[in-house]
């Protein structure tokens, strides 16, 4: 994971996921300009491979003003790196991250939920239960919240 500067925000920006996943998260371009917005700026990265970007997450990252301390905001992978564990890697580089900060237990987001099974299909919510997350049962306006048990295992930054 790499920190978002000057030097390397336009490709971070030029980051997109596949038209029909666009309606679950924001473009990175847009999410950066909320974050710099935000009194209690989010935690922003790119993920890597080699000198290619090739994902972006922003986490409220031990925000007291959130109404979960640790909220997964935004995780994407390019669609064109889709399909090749970079997903996976990176959810482990944000997981032991979070595990290592204070009074992390749980690590959270909320997904769209659509009765639609032709739009559902390009949900992120099987990836993000086939990671670990489990469902809540509570809701974020339209959205299910998930939470991933940091506890459930050892995470590493290796």
């Amino acid at each position: 994971m790499r920190s978002i500067d000057a030097a390397n925000r336009a490709a971070v920006e030029d980051l997109q996921v596949s038209t029909a996943q666009r309606r679950f998260v924001e473009a990175v371009a847009d999410s950066l300009a909320e974050a710099e917005a935000q009194a209690h700026r989010p935690w922003c990265r790119a993920f890597y491979v080699g000198q290619t970007p090739v994902g972006f997450v922003m986490l409220a990252d031990n925000d007291p003003t959130c109404l979960w301390p640790y909220y997964l905001w935004r995780f994407l992978i390019d669609a064109r790196y889709q399909g090749r564990g970079y997903g996976r890697s990176a959810m482990d580089l944000v997981a032991a991250h979070v595990a290592a900060r204070p009074r992390a237990a749980d690590l959270v987001t909320s997904v769209a939920c659509y009765d639609d099974p032709e739009i559902g299909r390009h949900s992120p919510l099987g990836f993000y239960l086939a990671y670990g997350f489990e469902e809540t049962g509570e809701r974020n306006g339209l959205e299910i919240v998930i939470r991933l048990n940091l506890a459930s295992r050892r995470w590493s930054t290796a």
